[in-house]
């Protein structure tokens, strides 16, 4: 296992770097210059050339790639257009933010997601199914901000048990911590349940037909060791491969979640950075990005051969 880490250590490399490329070449390929919103859009030539030869936006394309990927490999993201502070200050000191809501809605996720499908799974062609297979595709089709909207309006504003575009530290306390976090949690984490069911589902039906669980009902053994000795064990491997694919995700939703909530996290930094152009935060942000699902990738890998050392992930 160790070899197989340290090989996808060395890996991160060359996909950082090409992550680093591809990432400057989208953004300074989309229409706008950022020079007209720093300055305004009533300024002169004169005044925009001012403007980007201060954003060092002036200097040959080659020379500001080669700049910003030689920065990203040393982990200096470059300065803000509008911030007048370092890209990466600024993504650390939003990144707990992020996180704690992406956990949130993964357990939000995990805790609904999971049993839903065990419960269908256990029950096919039934009325439990049929409920759950409804609910996951309305949870699917239904976008997570329309959730949100609902959350707001009928938990924040009509019945107000919810505080709405605040967020408290965890230093503050657990319980104030849960408190803000808990409806954007759950409206990120519903469309994620709703998924995880549909393939706990999926993938426990086809283990609960091979012929060892057959096997197992006939020598006698209770039903709930079968299920979760046996047929769960071996269908853990496809609901952690959604699970990794879902921490993924999350972090994607969260952009529209923290705008909607009015949270301090990148998501709402990303949507800012994009209303301004601020090419260094946009490119930062999606070198951040990349490198949590290359992370998340890893860390399947490992739980993988954790749970069967059989498993070949070189």
């Amino acid at each position: 296992m160790f070899n197989m880490i340290l090989r996808r250590l060395i890996l991160f490399v060359p996909m950082w770097i090409a992550v680093s490329v591809l990432s400057f070449v989208i953004v300074h390929a989309t229409p706008g210059d950022p020079a007209a919103g720093f300055v305004g859009q009533d300024t002169g030539a004169e005044g925009l050339a001012i403007a980007r030869a201060r954003l060092g936006l002036d200097r040959p394309y080659i020379e500001q790639l080669g700049v910003w990927v030689a920065g990203s490999i040393t982990g200096d993201l470059g300065n803000s257009f509008f911030l007048g502070r370092s890209v990466a200050d600024a993504i650390i000191e939003r990144l707990p933010v992020t996180f704690s809501l992406g956990l949130l809605a993964l357990l939000v996720a995990i805790v609904v997601g999971v049993p839903l499908g065990i419960i269908a799974a256990l029950s096919p062609n039934s009325w439990k199914d049929a409920s759950t297979i409804g609910l996951s595709l309305t949870f699917l089709s239904v976008p997570e901000f329309v959730v949100g909207m609902l959350l707001i309006y009928l938990l924040g504003v009509e019945w107000r048990l919810f505080p709405i575009g605040r967020y408290e530290p965890l230093s503050d306390g657990l319980l104030p911590w849960l408190h803000h976090l808990a409806l954007p949690a759950v409206a990120l984490g519903l469309s994620q349940s709703a998924l995880l069911a549909r393939m706990t589902r999926a993938s426990l039906l086809q283990v609960l037909e091979a012929d060892f669980i057959r096997t197992a009902r006939a020598k006698g053994l209770p039903e709930r060791i079968v299920v979760g000795k046996h047929a769960f064990r071996n269908a853990i491997i496809t609901i952690i491969t959604i699970i990794g694919l879902s921490m993924a995700l999350l972090l994607s939703g969260a952009f529209i979640t923290e705008t909607l909530f009015q949270l301090p996290g990148i998501g709402s930094l990303g949507v800012q950075a994009v209303l301004r152009r601020d090419y260094p935060v946009i490119q930062g942000l999606l070198l951040v990005a990349s490198s949590f699902v290359l992370i998340v990738n890893l860390l399947v890998d490992v739980v993988y051969r954790l749970l069967n050392p059989m498993v070949d992930n070189d």
